[in-house]
């Protein structure tokens, strides 16, 4: 199979993990018998530094004539502490979502054995967790128009916007992930408040009978940010609207005690893209130190999501894991052992997985 993959390191540890991503990426599809072609494109303040655009044209072009997009993470200092910056990298990311029509983003949420005493949580309480949470990407408070300021700039102004359409396309491929998982589907909102959450709870009610054997509760976004913390046993699919789902699963990517640990997927109309949850992490930038995991495990996604190979993610998984279990890990989880760089341990998952 020939496979066709876009390249967006973008900024910070970006070009390091996904060099780490693309290696393991290579020497799996070479044990499958598999050809790639990887074309690159600047994103992110990389992006603005040398075009004045976070997501130029011909990066989107590369992006629409490829299979999938492997990305790295976008973000840096600079224009963080400049609140009257005109571009910002993060404006990349939107406009390649946007672009892109990637309506969905997936963060599996999973624990691995060897490291569940590093969550802030009990262990009780995380050992087993496994759900998907599935955001809406492309719609809600961050693309509602009318926004900006007033002239005086005194007031400020965001519109959370939805469509049936746009809620429907969502609510269906969370029904379909928890149809092939558990069977369970958590729709969050703030129905008691919010216009637009009332539209996304009467959807769902409306499409809860094309699902018979799936089994469907409603909860408020402020009641879901506790049971994540109480009891993130009790989900299987959690889908809800842009923003809260933005909020939700960083607070749900700390149970597994590592933010360099979780993978994700953005899917939709056009060239589905893959990258880890984490940030651009300027301070490592060029120390070789940064965990290359969470990008390694977007790589599985992308076999799995894009390409529909399962041996292959499988794999990928299996390496990682025991990476984890055989303590060759970055210093952020290396507990006082030895810390091995972040090349280091992409060269040990691809050594385990020349000798599977």
């Amino acid at each position: 199979m020939k496979l066709n993959i876009a390249l967006l390191p973008g900024d910070g540890i970006g070009p390091e993990i996904v060099e780490q991503a693309t290696k393991v990426v290579d020497a799996v599809a070479a044990k499958f018998g598999h050809e790639i072609e990887y074309t690159k494109g600047i994103v992110g303040a990389t992006a603005i530094d040398e075009v004045g655009d976070p997501y130029p044209e011909e990066t989107h072009e590369i992006c629409m004539k490829s299979d999938a997009v492997l990305f790295g993470a976008i973000g840096d200092p600079k224009f963080d502490n400049d609140p009257n910056a005109k571009v910002r990298p993060e404006q990349g990311l939107l406009a390649m979502r946007k672009k892109l029509g990637l309506y969905a983003n997936l963060r599996p949420v999973t624990t691995f054995k060897s490291l569940i005493h590093k969550s802030p949580l009990k262990t009780e309480l995380v050992d087993g967790a496994d759900f998907m949470a599935v955001r809406e990407l492309t719609g809600g408070i961050y693309f509602g128009k009318p926004q900006g300021r007033s002239e005086d700039g005194n007031t400020a102004y965001d519109s959370s916007v939805y469509t049936r359409e746009e809620i429907e396309r969502i609510l269906k491929l969370a029904f379909e992930y928890a149809g092939v998982r558990r069977k369970k589907l958590t729709v969050v909102d703030k129905a008691n408040v919010l216009a637009t959450s009332r539209l996304w709870r009467e959807v769902a009610q409306q499409m809860e009978p094309d699902y018979p054997d799936i089994e469907v509760e409603y909860m408020f976004v402020d009641n879901a940010a506790m049971q994540l913390i109480q009891g993130p046993k009790r989900f299987d699919v959690l889908v809800t609207e842009n923003m809260f789902g933005d909020i939700l699963t960083d607070e749900a990517s700390v149970i597994t005690g590592s933010l360099g640990l979780l993978p994700s997927a953005s899917v939709g109309t056009h060239t589905s893209v893959f990258e880890p949850i984490h940030g651009s992490y300027p301070q490592a930038a060029g120390k070789n130190i940064a965990n290359p995991l969470a990008t390694i495990l977007s790589g599985a996604m992308m076999f799995e999501y894009a390409f529909k190979l399962m041996d292959e993610g499988a794999l990928i998984r299996e390496a990682v894991e025991k990476s984890i279990d055989e303590k060759v890990v970055t210093e952020d989880i290396a507990e006082g052992g030895k810390a091995y760089s972040t090349s280091e341990v992409g060269d040990w998952i691809v050594n385990y997985i020349n000798n599977k």
